[in-house]
C-alpha cells in the first residue's frame, strides 16, 4: 500500500511564504499526473496546481503568480511553493498522484492525509 506523506504546513502571516512537499512511501513504476488540492473550511476540495509527467503545469487562477508547483522525478516527490499568502488560502492541502506502482498494476489515484495551512491577518 502506497502512502503519500505531506510536510511543510503550518501557520504564517498574510504576505508570508510556505513550502509544501509530498513524498511517496515507495517508488512508482510510472506517474502521469501529480498535484495539490485544498479544502477550505466549510467548502469543497478544489484543485490548486498540477503537473504532468512531461512537466506541463497548471495552476488555478486564484493562485497564479503566487504559487509554484514542481516535481522531482527521481524521488517521486512534488513541492508547492506558496508566496504572498492570503487568509483565504487557509485550508487543508492534499497531494495527489495518479499512476502505477508496478507495470502489472492498473492506474490508480492516491491521496495524502492532508496538511493544515493557516494564514493569519
Amino acid at each position: 500500500q502506497v502512502q503519500l506523506l505531506e510536510s511543510g504546513g503550518g501557520l504564517v502571516r498574510a504576505g508570508g511564504s510556505l513550502g509544501l512537499s509530498c513524498a511517496a512511501s515507495k517508488r512508482f513504476f510510472s506517474i502521469d499526473l501529480m498535484g495539490w488540492y485544498r479544502q477550505p473550511p466549510g467548502k469543497q476540495r478544489e484543485l490548486v496546481a498540477s503537473v504532468t509527467s512531461d512537466g506541463t503545469t497548471n495552476c488555478a487562477d486564484f493562485v497564479k503568480d503566487r504559487f509554484t508547483i514542481s516535481k522531482d522525478d527521481g524521488a517521486n516527490t512534488i513541492h508547492l511553493q506558496m508566496n504572498s499568502l492570503k487568509p483565504e488560502d487557509t485550508a487543508v492541502y492534499y497531494c495527489y498522484y495518479r499512476g502505477m506502482t508496478a507495470y502489472w498494476n492498473s492506474v490508480n489515484e492516491y491521496w495524502g492525509q492532508g496538511t493544515q495551512v493557516t494564514v493569519s491577518t
